[in-house]
């Protein structure tokens, strides 16, 4: 695969750049710490050329005929699906995700790209009747401006295709900052949006310190608008750093998904749905299952058979085609983890698979099993992120509600029952963005995907994703 070319250069005002000092940074697989590649350490000034050169090509971007933006936009997802193989090489090996995950991410992008194609010829406003015959009440959907994304690890591609699709079919124009663990996939991206003849400026990617960047883009006056997925603590932060600049934001933070087994549910489906929910990239999604809540009549049977299943996965490299857990993104995630799984041992919670882990010394953790665990324990209330299963009972539809909802955050969560009046008079009861009944597959391009409470505001993908890179202007026409 030849990389090198872009590695090691930033898309700004359609050229690519190395950093002006010349300083890099390593990209390694998380796999086998091998070098891939070297990306720009930008200085503060380059950021800078890069929000101009964005701010610049606003006007002709957002007069451009909106067929034109949905042209490039659906060229942009043409060209990923046609060259998916080597983006889905790319990303296991940055990232580390076994390659069939890779490529389920890359064409969940390239639907993301054909959705807001489409998407672009429908921001549409609205006439509204007036109390006046002699006047008229118009609104219209405007584009906010310059938009800037700053995306997480465990996503490289599909995250920035979801904000990038959004904000250039709303007439945005676009800085994308992505994560320095991942930013090989979104500089190849930068390739096909120069392919498919995106006006130089109204797509920049760019490398280097995220707390320079992350600065730079909230004090400027031309970035209107910022969307970040990422963890709650630095939501927090940009929350405060937009306070100056009054910016549009939205935020896609941390979760603490509840799986909820009502005693009616269709095991087998339940079952599936786990394997899926749960050790997805090694655990490592927002929306990855965090707790389950089980029925106690179906406590025993669900954790014996969870731990035949999740014994049955192979951890390896994500690059052989029998691996279903890949490595996690760092050591650092690999030490909280193990953090997680000696405070719930020493808390009395028991293990029924992979007890190991808690002495795991590489990036490879084997899957594990735990039940007892209680509202008191760490691994209860953090963000667990790694292919852990922890198992908690109930007796009554109440209790599995108070338990799910006993979190300050309120991204995902799901619900198993053969019942579906039953099962929907749960999820309104849930106090999350989202919920899967008998689903946890529930990221697509058409739904609106955001959380509540501490997991942020704002939403990604479907129309409502469009909208949140636009702004109202009324009209009183007399």
């Amino acid at each position: 695969m030849k990389v090198e070319k872009l590695h090691m250069r930033c898309l700004i005002n359609g050229e690519w750049r190395d950093a002006r000092s010349g300083s890099t940074f390593d990209v390694r697989n998380p796999a086998t710490n091998e070098l891939i590649a070297t990306a720009p350490l930008l200085d503060r000034e380059q950021v800078e050329e890069a929000i101009s050169s964005a701010n610049a090509a606003f006007p002709a971007w957002r007069d451009l005929p909106a067929r034109e933006r949905a042209r490039m936009l659906r060229a942009i997802g043409d060209s990923l699906q046609r060259r998916s193989e080597e983006f889905a090489q790319l990303i296991t090996r940055e990232q580390g995700k076994p390659l069939a995950e890779s490529r389920g991410e890359v064409a969940y992008s390239v639907n993301y790209l054909h959705w807001f194609a489409e998407e672009a010829m429908r921001v549409c406003g609205d006439i509204i009747p007036s109390d006046s015959p002699q006047k008229r009440i118009l609104v219209l959907k405007q584009p906010i401006g310059v938009a800037a994304a700053i995306t997480p690890w465990n996503f490289p591609i599909a995250m920035l295709a979801r904000k990038m699709g959004a904000a250039l079919a709303a007439g945005c124009t676009f800085i994308a900052k992505p994560a320095p663990e991942t930013p090989l996939s979104a500089l190849l991206l930068g390739e096909l949006c120069q392919e498919a003849k995106i006006p130089s400026g109204a797509v920049n990617i760019i490398t280097g310190d995220a707390a320079m960047i992350g600065a730079a883009l909230m004090a400027s006056p031309f970035v209107k608008k910022v969307s970040f997925t990422g963890s709650t603590e630095v939501g927090k932060l940009l929350i405060q750093q937009s306070a100056d600049t009054v910016k549009k934001l939205t935020l896609e933070l941390g979760g603490n998904a509840p799986f909820i087994v009502l005693d009616d549910a269709d095991l087998d489906r339940a079952i599936d749905g786990a394997i899926f929910g749960k050790y997805r990239n090694a655990g490592q999604t927002c929306i990855c299952v965090n707790r389950f809540l089980v029925h106690e009549s179906f406590a025993q049977e669900f954790s014996e058979r969870l731990v035949e299943r999740a014994k049955g996965l192979v951890v390896g490299n994500g690059l052989e085609e029998k691996t279903a857990i890949g490595p996690l993104i760092n050591d650092q995630a690999r030490d909280k983890v193990v953090g997680l799984l000696n405070s719930a041992a020493s808390d009395g919670a028991t293990f029924l698979c992979g007890e190991g882990a808690r002495q795991a010394t590489s990036r490879f953790v084997e899957p594990c099993v735990i039940t007892g665990v209680k509202p008191s324990m760490r691994i209860w209330n953090e963000e667990i992120f790694g292919p852990v299963s922890t198992i908690t009972t109930f007796s009554s539809d109440a209790e599995a509600i108070s338990l799910a909802n006993n979190t300050p955050y309120g991204l995902a969560a799901y619900v198993y029952s053969s019942n579906l009046n039953r099962a929907l008079r749960t999820a309104e009861l849930l106090d999350f963005g989202m919920v899967g009944i008998n689903d946890t597959a529930i990221s697509n391009a058409q739904a609106p995907f955001g959380g509540v409470k501490q997991s942020g505001f704002g939403r990604e993908g479907s129309k409502y994703g469009v909208d949140d890179y636009t702004v109202l202007k009324y009209l009183s026409v007399a």
